[in-house]
């Protein structure tokens, strides 16, 4: 109980917080270590606060890093810099004591005692924020598992019993081995530490659960003297015992493909559709990377708070600790930014995205994350195609979310180059009275005078995304062509009419065709008929009016002088 209770009032004493930007390097700059905390509590003090409270000024960026959480466009290195560099400061106890994280699974044997094997951490990584329950950590295909491995001997002790004395020693100690597994095979084994940093390489694989595994054992020497009188008789023996300790981490392996599509505009604009079927950050255009879009993914980083503090147990109690190493991850997760394309003025433009739609996953980030994630329903930017001035094909670049990962380009086929085509529509009066007109009108491929059927299937090869088929607006209708590429509409009042065709995109269609306007004119007095009707319909308004000047006329005779209507102005 006394153990116990110590512990919890050392526990209740440790409070855990990252360090203070610019005092321990760890291979960043004060400005790169303040961006890292996206976890602490985000309480800000003045910049004459924090002269006073530690003596020293503080850069624009840890000032604003104080109050907010920093976020990037892309995966920041400073993750697993800060990382790598960190792990140097972890130090295992000695052989009576064991250090271990509070999540660490601890197993005992007959002599070792509190022994585990934890994972540090899998780096490059990425964890996902995908949606309530669905947080996967991706790893890239080389990279490096960090991970801790300690234990404490329990050294029986001596015992006396007549002439009999039994004293018990520690011969020796040690990890033997150190394994990376992967779904329970071994594909990294190296020598025993107590900090093993094991490099790895996956390939041809999509998940995984890695599993770091150590081997433990010790010798203990035991010594039996009896005493004889006259002479004391000495055995010695050694009792050896080994036990294996493993931590496992499902992960998923980000090794990326991309698909391109590509397609040329009548006016020299090119046409990129990328699709990859996990989350993916985004892609540039040109050589030089001034041209670039980006998906729906923003990134922040955070410490993993599992490694704030660390027991140190012995035979006879336990203490928490602050740890002196902490590791940090990427986090990826949907903005409220969305996609962008950078340039932002004369970039290029995103003309379609799609994906999976899923709910918002702003219940797995914890406390004190205050970033732009998106407060609803999403839909995951797996597809995103642009329109741009300059595309340099060979140059086409696709980033992931995993830091340095970038997708291997499918050489494309014949199908991923899509015929953009110029379309020519004609809008003519067909038929007109005084009363109505009927336009016909004609969609035609401009290059080979083909008709543009367009509820044609034989036309239609989805890329992805909603894919719809083209229509013609006109007079506010929305009409189609038939098999000869004509539709036919009828009108009834006069006016300039306008036909507009509105093709699907060439994500959907193959050829596909750019828009196209057209306009027709009616009006009744258009026709020798026409004209007929409007006399007549003008005269029989008159009538009217006509009766009533001549009776006016007659009255005006009948009541005064007659001279009135003789006189001369």
């Amino acid at each position: 109980m006394a153990a116990l209770f110590v512990t919890s009032l050392v526990t209740g004493l440790v409070t855990a917080s990252p360090p203070r930007p610019g005092t321990e390097g760890n291979g960043l700059t004060e400005n790169e270590s303040a961006t890292l905390w996206s976890r602490d509590a985000d309480n800000y003090i003045t910049q004459e606060e924090y002269q006073q409270r530690y003596g020293e000024s503080r850069t624009a960026m840890h000032q604003l890093a104080n109050g907010t959480d920093i976020t990037f466009t892309r995966p920041p290195a400073t993750a697993a810099t800060w990382t790598r560099n960190d792990f140097a400061d972890l130090e295992a106890g000695g052989s009576d004591t064991s250090v271990h994280p509070r999540h660490a699974s601890l197993e005992d044997g007959v002599f070792i005692e509190d022994a585990h094997a934890t994972v540090f951490a899998v780096q490059p990584s990425t964890r996902g924020h995908l949606e309530s329950g669905d947080t996967p950590l991706y790893i890239a295909p080389n990279g490096t598992m960090r991970g801790l491995v300690d234990y404490r001997v329990r050294v029986p002790n001596g015992s006396s019993s007549g002439n009999t004395t039994i004293e018990w020693s520690l011969a020796s100690n040690e990890v033997e081995e150190v394994r990376l597994q992967k779904d329970g095979e071994t594909i990294v084994e190296r020598d025993g530490s107590h900090t093993p940093a094991l490099d790895y390489q996956i390939e041809d694989d999509w998940s995984a659960n890695l599993t770091l595994e150590a081997e433990i054992s010790v010798r203990l020497k035991k010594t039996t003297r009896i005493d004889r009188g006259d002479e004391t008789d000495v055995e010695v023996t050694y009792r050896t015992e080994s036990l294996n300790v493993s931590d496992s981490i499902a992960v998923e392996i980000y090794d990326l493909s991309a698909y391109p599509y590509y397609a040329e505009y009548p006016n020299g604009d090119a046409g990129v559709a990328i699709f990859q079927s996990r989350p993916w950050q985004g892609y540039t255009l040109t050589e030089n990377g001034s041209a670039r879009v980006r998906g729906v993914w923003r990134f922040y980083t955070a410490r993993n708070s599992n490694w704030d503090t660390l027991v140190r147990s012995n035979r006879t109690d336990s203490a928490t600790v602050e740890s002196d190493a902490i590791p940090v991850y990427v986090h990826a997760y949907p903005s409220r930014i969305g996609p962008r394309a950078e340039p932002v003025r004369d970039g290029p433009e995103i003309i379609d995205t799609w994906g999976i739609d899923r709910p918002s996953p702003v219940g797995t980030l914890g406390e004190n994350i205050n970033i732009d994630i998106v407060n609803q329903s999403y839909t995951t930017t797996y597809g995103v195609a642009v329109r741009a001035e300059n595309v340099d094909r060979n140059a086409l670049q696709v980033a992931g979310i995993v830091r340095g990962v970038n997708a291997s380009i499918v050489a494309p086929d014949a199908s991923s180059e899509r015929q953009l085509r110029r379309s020519n529509l004609t809008v003519e009066v067909l038929q007109q009275n005084e009363s109505q007109a009927t336009l016909r009108i004609e969609l035609r491929d401009n290059e080979t005078g083909a008709p543009i059927v367009l509820s044609d299937p034989d036309r239609r090869y989805p890329i992805g995304g909603n894919t719809r088929n083209g229509y013609i607006t006109i007079a506010e209708q929305r009409v189609e062509t038939n098999a000869s590429g004509v539709a036919i509409v009828t009108i009834d009042k006069p006016g300039i009419y306008t036909a507009r065709y509105h093709p699907g995109s060439w994500l959907g269609h193959d050829p596909a065709y750019v828009s196209a306007m057209a306009t027709a004119r009616w009006h009744p007095l258009g026709t020798i008929d026409g004209w007929f009707a409007f006399i007549f319909e003008v005269g029989w308004q008159l009538i009217p009016f006509v009766v009533m000047f001549y009776a006016g006329k007659r009255l005006l005779r009948m009541l005064g002088p007659e001279d009135i209507f003789q006189r001369n102005p």
